[in-house]
């Protein structure tokens, strides 16, 4: 059996799949929500203290700091139980991501060798022209026919390789 994700109707959806650093970020907080309060009480706790030291209450400045140690315990705590909580979680998401840029090397590869198969056809197209255009300035009919090989040769011809990257790009191919 394949560990390959099964077939969904988001298959096609990149957005679905691909999250930029807002989305990142606010799925982090959804998922760990404790983290950050604990930072915040934290910084609250720091402020306090610092606000009890400028006026000169001791006893307000020990209660702050006791209360900023309160504050990183609760935080230290959250991170291990967040850490264990979405342990299997973070796994398929790093295997997921691993899935992503495979795919994404994957499809930049064959467009390559799309490229470099449009390449070689007109390359074989063009040495196909010069040969008819040496053919018939060979056998002796003069520039004039020459000319004309090219021109009907070039008349078959699809186009050139601007052509082949704008389909590549345009999902033409």
């Amino acid at each position: 059996m394949s560990g390959a994700p099964l077939p969904s109707s988001f298959d096609n959806d990149r957005d679905f799949y691909e999250e930029n650093r807002w989305q990142k970020f606010s799925r982090r907080l959804r998922e760990e929500p404790l983290i950050p309060l604990g930072c915040a009480l934290t910084c609250y706790a720091l402020l306090g203290a610092t606000r009890s030291i400028r006026a000169g209450n001791h006893a307000q400045t020990n209660r702050m700091f006791r209360a900023r140690i309160y504050a990183q315990g609760f935080t230290l705590l959250a991170v291990v139980a967040g850490s264990m909580y979405y342990k299997t979680d973070r796994e398929k998401r790093k295997e997921f991501n691993g899935l992503v840029a495979e795919n994404k090397a994957k499809e930049k590869n064959e467009a390559w060798i799309r490229e470099l198969e449009a390449r070689d056809r007109e390359d074989k197209e063009w040495k196909l022209r010069k040969n008819a255009a040496r053919a018939a300035a060979a056998s002796g009919q003069g520039v004039g026919a020459a000319r004309k090989a090219l021109e009907e040769s070039e008349r078959k011809g699809e186009g050139g390789i601007l052509d082949a990257v704008s389909d590549l790009l345009q999902g033409r191919h």
